[in-house]
C-alpha cells in the first residue's frame, strides 16, 4: 500500500522503533468483526447458534471477528442479533458503559455503529438521543437502531449548537465520536487517503475543538463522556483533550478499563487509550475517557400523560401487555402516528426528529397497522400470537423477500390476524393470518435482496 510520505513521516514519529512493525500491518487484511447485540441474546448463546466461525475480540466481551462468511446476507442479521463493525471501532461505546436508566447522547451518531450498543445497554430504560446533523446519514442510524430493536431512541438531525441550547447539563453519559482525518482507516478504505490529502488533521480539529466543548456543556454532574476518533493524529487527539481541559475545568481526564494490547496516549495523557493495528486486531482508534465534577445537582423533568388512544390502537397495544401495561410508558399520537416514550423523558419539541421514542404503528380509518419498529423490539413472549421458523426452514428467506407464505402445518394460538414472526424465537416482523395462509406484512424497505 503506497501511504502518504507525510503521514508515514508523522508515524515514524509517533511510533519510533514500532514504526516497522506498524508498517507491516498495512500488508495484511483488514479485521472484520461483528458486535453481538446483547438487548436480544447473549454472546454466549449466540456463539452456540452462529453459523460461522467466530473468535472473540479479547477486550470486548460481545465483539468477534470472522472470516469467509457474509454475515450480511444471514437471517439472524435480519433478526438483529449482532452489528457488523470492525473491532478497534467498538471501543469507545464499550468503555463509556451507560447503565440502564441513564441518559445518554451520541453527538455524532451515523450510521449507528456505536449507538446500537449504547441503546442495548440502557435495556430499554432510559433513554438515548442519537444525532447526526447529516440527513440522509440520519437516516441510515435510525435504521440500524430499529433493526436492533432499541425501543428508547430520539434520533435527531441537528446541529450541536442547536442541541446545546435544548440540553444544558442533561446527559449522563456521552459519546462524541469526532469527525476526523480517518487515518486508522487508511488500511480498510484506501480511498480515504485521497481525502486526508485535502483535508487533513488541522482542518478538523478546529471542528473536534468546538464538538468536544460543546458535549461537555450538556454533560451532567458526575457525568461520564468519551470522545473518540478514529486516526492516530496527536493533534486531533490528544490535542483536543488539552484544549477540553484548558477551556473546562470542571472535566477531568479518567483511566478506562484497560487492556494489555493498548497503548498510552501521547504529551503525558497517559490515560488516553491507543489502537494500533500492529498492536492487536483491529484498524486503529483513539478513546478519551473523562468525567465531568459533581455538583450534586439533580435533572428536574415534569412528568407528561398519555393521548388519548383510538379504539383500534388500544385494542391491538393489548395484545402486548409489557408495553400497555408499562406504567413508566405514555403514548403519543401525531397525526395517525403512534409512539411510546418515556414517562419522565423531558424532550424539547423544537427539534429536527427522525423518531420520538418507539414507533409503534399506524392508525388509519378504525383499523391499526404495527410497526416494523415495534416488531423488532418486541420478543416471542411479549406478543400474544407468534409465528416462529427455524433457520433452516424456507420460508424464512421467501418471507424476508415479501413473500406470502402457507403455514398449514404450524401450530398458531390466533387462528386470524396479526402474527409476529419470529426467526428461533426473535422477531423478524409481521404477518396477517387468513386461513392457511400468511400475507406478508415485512417492511419492503428492509427486504432480502
Amino acid at each position: 500500500m503506497n501511504l502518504p510520505i507525510e503521514f508515514e513521516n508523522e508515524m515514524r514519529n509517533l511510533l519510533g522503533e514500532e514504526f516497522p512493525a506498524f508498517m507491516e500491518s498495512y500488508q495484511e487484511v483488514p479485521q472484520s468483526g461483528l458486535r453481538v447485540n446483547r438487548y436480544k441474546i447473549s454472546p454466549e448463546k449466540f456463539r452456540e447458534k452462529a453459523p460461522f466461525p467466530l473468535t472473540p475480540v479479547e477486550w470486548i466481551q460481545n465483539g468477534f471477528t470472522y472470516q469467509n462468511a457474509v454475515p450480511s446476507k444471514d437471517p439472524y442479521y435480519y433478526a438483529g442479533l449482532y452489528y457488523l463493525q470492525e473491532p478497534s471501532a467498538m471501543t469507545p461505546a464499550d468503555r463509556l458503559a451507560p447503565v440502564p436508566g441513564d441518559f445518554v447522547l451520541d453527538l455524532c451518531a451515523a450510521p449507528g455503529g456505536k449507538a446500537t450498543e449504547l441503546g442495548a445497554r440502557l435495556k430499554g430504560k432510559g433513554l438515548l438521543v442519537a444525532n447526526d446533523i447529516s440527513n440522509s446519514r440520519a437516516k441510515a442510524l435510525l435504521k440500524n437502531l430499529e433493526l436492533m430493536g432499541i425501543p428508547n431512541i430520539y434520533v435527531t438531525s441537528e446541529d450541536p449548537c442547536r442541541l446545546v441550547q435544548e440540553f444544558p447539563e442533561f446527559f449522563d453519559k456521552i459519546l462524541v465520536d469526532a469527525p476526523c482525518s480517518g487515518e486508522g482507516m487508511f488500511r480498510k478504505e484506501p480511498r480515504m487517503m485521497a481525502d486526508w490529502e485535502k483535508q487533513g488533521p488541522e482542518y478538523y480539529s478546529n471542528i473536534q475543538r468546538e464538538l468536544i466543548l460543546q458535549a461537555s456543556d450538556m454533560l451532567r454532574p458526575g457525568g461520564k463522556m468519551v470522545y473518540s476518533t478514529c486516526t492516530f493524529s496527536e493533534i486531533e487527539n490528544e490535542g483536543t483533550i488539552q484544549w477540553l481541559l484548558s477551556q473546562r475545568p470542571d472535566m477531568r481526564l479518567i483511566s478506562c478499563e484497560p487492556y494489555e494490547g493498548f497503548a498510552d496516549g501521547r504529551r503525558g495523557l497517559t490515560d488516553c487509550v491507543r489502537i494500533f493495528p500492529h498492536r492487536m486486531k483491529g484498524e486503529g482508534h483513539f478513546v478519551a475517557l473523562l468525567e465531568k465534577e459533581s455538583s450534586g445537582s439533580k435533572r428536574n423533568i415534569k412528568k407528561e400523560s398519555s393521548d388519548k388512544l383510538p379504539e383500534e390502537a388500544a385494542e391491538f397495544l393489548k395484545n402486548c401487555p409489557r408495553l400497555w401495561e408499562n406504567k413508566n410508558l405514555i403514548f403519543r399520537l401525531q397525526g395517525e402516528r403512534l409512539y411510546a416514550i418515556g414517562k419522565e423523558d423531558g424532550m424539547p419539541k423544537k427539534l429536527r426528529y427522525l423518531r420520538t421514542g418507539l414507533y409503534l404503528g399506524e392508525c388509519k380509518k378504525k383499523r391499526f397497522e404495527p410497526s416494523q419498529a415495534l416488531a423488532m423490539a418486541l420478543t416471542e413472549d411479549s406478543y400474544s400470537s407468534c409465528i416462529s421458523l427455524s433457520r433452516e426452514d424456507d420460508r424464512v428467506i421467501r418471507y424476508l423477500k415479501g413473500e406470502t407464505l402457507g403455514v398449514s402445518d404450524l401450530s398458531i394460538k390466533n387462528t386470524k390476524g396479526w402474527q409476529l414472526v419470529c426467526l428461533e424465537g426473535y422477531p423478524l416482523g409481521w404477518g396477517k393470518l387468513a386461513g392457511n395462509s400468511l400475507k406478508n406484512k415485512y417492511y419492503a424497505g428492509w427486504r432480502w435482496q
